[in-house]
């Protein structure tokens, strides 16, 4: 795509409906279960039946495959089918391949979806335990000998560049998990529900990978989560009003990796989420102060930031002031910190309610909401807005 011209899928695909199911920490069910009931309720939310379905999105890393899932929750026949990589950067990419879809005609409802029992299964946050070898792999393979060897760690090291290069301490990575408990405290569908906490608190919590503690990072999860798209025609006819994707897309840095981009020019920023900014900024004709709520993806508080300064939301280090500000509404589901770990896809969710005016921390008049997938990978956003 030309870097100087915007593309034409604004406007021509829409979110009509949202599903999840129970956000806990031991489903007790397989995740095809748990992703069937999301994409049950996503299409109840719409109004729609499973014959309307004709097509699925998913992530490469989700262990139901959308045949097994079609076949399960009695879709019939599909048209389209596609799966996202890397982990939590694929979210607001599912949406995007969704709406192609919509757009070029080659489907007319598609689904977005993603299950894990994350918690009670595969633990993310534990880390490489064994990896069959691959060309993706070889980059851990000068990382994992000196123990680097979970997510926590890869995001400390660019963490703690961030605050050297800054003059900055650690407490400014407590604003953002401050802001998204907060949110979380009054969302009776956030895991930490009536359990706010303070700046002291986030101070208290135990070191995982200097300069991160506990409350730095993301909680494991139970869940699923579905989204629908269709075309913004069809979506209006629907039970809810409409959320235009306005914009959307998808970006990689040079020097890329997965988690493990040491050797860029820097590290106290996300080249990839800059990709991304610019595509949606450029696509959208929008800019930050254009945007009344955003969704950023918080697996840890620092790539918050640094996402808030590649958007142009703030400048280089000034991410914490930002947030310390309340200059934003932010993560008003309360994130992967306070809500669930979904790899982002309840964020989009949120900013649906967002727009329809039906959240439980609604933001006065949103028309328009950011929305960002996981950093430090290939990642994907989208800018989402009222149907007007």
């Amino acid at each position: 795509m030309s870097p100087l011209r915007p593309d034409g899928l604004g406007g021509r695909a829409a979110v009509a409906g949202i599903g999840a199911t129970e956000f806990s920490k031991d489903s007790g069910r397989s995740e095809l279960s748990l992703a069937v009931e999301a994409v049950r309720a996503a299409l109840d939310d719409a109004g729609l039946a499973p014959g309307d379905v004709d097509g699925l999105v998913t992530f490469t890393m989700d262990t139901s495959p959308e045949i097994t899932v079609a076949q399960a929750a009695g879709i019939g026949e599909l048209s389209f089918f596609s799966r996202v990589h890397y982990g939590g950067g694929a979210a607001c990419a599912t949406v995007q391949q969704a709406a192609l879809a919509v757009a070029a005609g080659i489907a007319e409802v598609v689904v977005c979806y993603r299950a894990f029992n994350e918690r009670s299964g595969r633990r993310f946050g534990s880390g490489v335990q064994r990896r069959e070898p691959s060309a993706e792999g070889v980059a851990l393979g000068w990382q994992l000998p000196f123990g680097l060897l979970t997510p926590a760690s890869w995001v400390a090291m660019a963490a703690q560049r961030y605050l050297h290069a800054y003059g900055l301490t650690p407490e400014v990575f407590g604003h953002v998990a401050v802001t998204d408990r907060r949110y979380a405290a009054t969302n009776p569908a956030a895991w930490f529900h009536g359990r706010p906490i303070t700046l002291a608190d986030h101070a208290a919590s135990r070191w995982i990978a200097e300069p991160l503690r506990l409350l730095d990072c993301c909680q494991e999860t139970d869940g699923g989560q579905a989204i629908v798209v269709t075309t913004p025609e069809r979506a209006r006819d629907l039970r809810h009003p409409p959320a235009v994707v306005l914009a959307a897309a998808q970006g990689a840095g040079r020097g890329q990796e997965a988690m493990t981009s040491f050797y860029r020019d820097g590290l106290t920023g996300l080249p990839e989420t800059g990709v991304v900014a610019r595509q949606l900024w450029r696509s959208s004709g929008l800019r930050p102060s254009d945007i009344d709520v955003g969704i950023l993806y918080d697996h840890f508080t620092p790539f918050v930031l640094m996402q808030l300064e590649e958007f142009g939301f703030c400048g280089p280090g000034e991410g914490g002031d930002f947030v310390a500000a309340d200059a934003l509404p932010l993560n008003t589901h309360g994130g992967q910190l306070g809500e669930a770990y979904l790899h982002g896809m309840n964020g989009i969710a949120e900013a649906v309610r967002q727009l329809r005016g039906t959240s439980v921390n609604q933001v006065p008049g949103a028309a328009r909401a950011l929305v960002t997938a996981g950093t430090g990978v290939p990642t994907s956003g989208l800018v989402l807005g009222t149907d007007t």
